[in-house]
């Protein structure tokens, strides 16, 4: 039993089965009381989280890939970079439908459904997961245009987190915002060869900026949280954070420049830190009420030890907090997703 209050668990968006009811399913099955929110998987075409957004780039007037020779990851998702082909201004663009709203309202049916055959527990909340607009834009497109690019796709972006609200009961519904690509600026980590920047010039602030402005366009009655992520690249992270004080520092940050409540954040927790080092930085940040902490720190590779080892760590710094893997479950393989739902409830119930 551990000396910190363990409250719950979290999944932060992608599941390795084939759709969403099955998602909805095997949590509700596996984790039942233990989880309050519950995403659709991601499934589809937004296994690979943002990547399927350059189809929709792809489709857009005024839009152009830079280079001849595509290159490939997972042998679909063309990585050249996207400029302006000079037929249409940036303000101009009109982006095509981005597939967040169609597939949110469409896994919420086959929630609703589920839920009101009693298979998810009333009061569940579906869970939605979005990117943070500059992550898409600090990924797929060349950097001279990404400062005229943002605003364009910022307001599509928000467009479809309206059309999610408008079409989902807010007393059922849940946002995430993934702050992925964010961590790479803040940690300069290198890709490529070269270090990572944004178009502007104090990483922190334009990052807290931004995510600021995200939490404010989820409707207020709507409970939102954070994913703070240090990559997923087939499973390992672009760099490894020494501490976590960048972490810290960003969630000190938002939660000084966030206009509302923030119903959760959620932190990546490495492997091998299972010592309180790497904890002690959370140490000095103040979590208001109603805002709960999961840590990602379940690990299917040491299982129900390592995952305690760390829970043992944490609570030297933090005195209260649920439980998570580091990302989503959507890169491993399909036959580790029902152990791994189960080793969340197996981690819960030796912590308490």
């Amino acid at each position: 039993m551990s000396s910190a209050t363990v409250t719950g668990a979290h999944l932060v968006g992608s599941v390795n089965l084939p759709t969403a009811e099955e998602v909805f399913g095997a949590v509700a099955e596996h984790l039942g009381e233990h989880i309050t929110h519950i995403p659709d998987g991601e499934v589809g075409e937004r296994y690979y989280w943002l990547q399927f957004q350059t189809r929709r780039f792809d489709r857009t007037p005024g839009l152009m890939r830079l280079g001849d020779t595509p290159y490939l990851i997972r042998g679909e998702f063309d990585q050249r970079p996207f400029a302006l082909d000079g037929s249409v201004a940036a303000a101009d663009l009109e982006l095509p439908d981005l597939g967040y709203a169609e597939a949110a309202i469409g896994s919420y049916a086959a929630f609703a459904r589920l839920q009101e055959a009693g298979r998810v527990a009333a009061g569940t909340r579906f869970q939605v997961s979005l990117p943070t607009p500059a992550a898409v834009v600090g990924v797929f497109f060349a950097p001279d245009v990404r400062e005229e690019i943002e605003p364009v796709y910022t307001k599509a972006l928000y467009a479809e987190l309206a059309r999610i609200a408008d079409a989902i009961p807010h007393d059922a519904l849940e946002i995430q915002w993934d702050t992925a690509v964010e961590f790479a600026w803040l940690e300069q980590a290198v890709l490529g060869g070269a270090v990572l920047v944004p178009w502007w010039d104090d990483v922190l602030e334009g990052v807290l900026t931004r995510l600021a402005d995200a939490a404010a366009h989820v409707p207020a009655d709507v409970p939102v949280g954070f994913h703070l992520c240090y990559g997923d690249v087939e499973e390992a992270h672009f760099v490894q954070p020494k501490d976590a004080g960048v972490l810290a520092q960003v969630v000190t940050g938002l939660l000084g420049r966030a206009p509302r409540p923030l119903a959760y954040i959620h932190l990546p927790v490495p492997i091998e830190r299972t010592d309180a080092a790497f904890f002690a930085p959370l140490a000095d940040v103040a979590l208001p009420e109603g805002t709960d902490l999961y840590l990602g720190l379940i690990h299917h590779e040491d299982g129900v030890e390592g995952a305690l080892a760390r829970i043992d760590a944490a609570a030297t710094a933090v005195p209260r907090f649920g439980v998570a893997t580091e990302c989503g479950l959507g890169r491993g393989p399909a036959e580790r997703t029902a152990p791994l739902l189960d080793l969340h409830r197996q981690v819960l119930e030796a912590a308490r």
